[in-house]
């Protein structure tokens, strides 16, 4: 079943965004879930709650995609990760500082070679929506994620939006395989994400864009 999000739904979704991350490349950050919630989680929550979609199994939740109408509407990325590093005093922790360390050596290895590197989400007025999309690791390749995003790009283009975006992991193929499969396509470059690492490897960021059919 799909739904939108209510208060009630908070603990719930608060945990399955603990567990939406296992396994998944860039699902371990700064292993500090508090903080890493006030960035991709909290926002949507406060800012955009009537486009916030569900998925529950069972009485279960197993899914959420936390759709943005407008970029505009919430604090920018590097602004919410400012906050969240400073609210929580990251730097002192040490489970979370060797990924600020990693970060640190990324940014000035990359930037020494002419590399680019990500930084926080690109906002463009052609496709100024955006999303982020998480299943519980039972609920992968069940439909449950085709089903959350028909629902938001039916009601991005019920509302006349002129389009999303989204940030997805190169690495990450079956999530652009996904997307794809959606009508997103890829948009500019793919810099490298500093300080995240999946299987040991670094990974890079992939910008990806849909457009609402015309009406007519």
């Amino acid at each position: 079943m799909l739904r939108t999000y209510t208060p009630a739904d908070h603990d719930a979704l608060v945990e399955l965004f603990a567990r939406a991350g296992v396994d998944a490349p860039g699902g371990e950050l700064w292993r500090h879930l508090p903080s890493e919630r006030m960035i991709y989680l909290d926002p949507y929550i406060e800012h955009c709650p009537d486009t916030l979609f569900l998925a529950e199994v069972e009485g279960d939740l197993v899914g959420y995609l936390t759709g943005c109408p407008d970029s505009a509407l919430i604090p920018g990325e590097d602004e919410r990760f400012t906050k969240a590093v400073m609210e929580h005093k990251l730097m002192l922790r040490p489970r979370s500082l060797p990924f600020f360390l990693r970060s640190l050596s990324d940014v000035v290895r990359t930037k020494m070679r002419g590399g680019e590197v990500a930084a926080g989400e690109a906002v463009n007025h052609r496709w100024p929506a955006h999303l982020h999309i998480n299943l519980a690791p039972e609920a992968r390749g069940t439909g449950v994620a085709q089903e959350m995003m028909e629902r938001w790009q039916d009601w991005l283009t019920h509302s006349g939006s002129p389009g999303c975006h989204l940030q997805t992991l190169v690495e990450n193929t079956r999530a652009t395989r996904f997307f794809a499969k959606c009508g997103f396509v890829p948009h500019g470059s793919t810099p490298l994400v500093p300080g995240v690492r999946y299987r040991a490897r670094p990974v890079h960021q992939q910008t990806m864009v849909w457009t609402p059919p015309k009406a007519g």
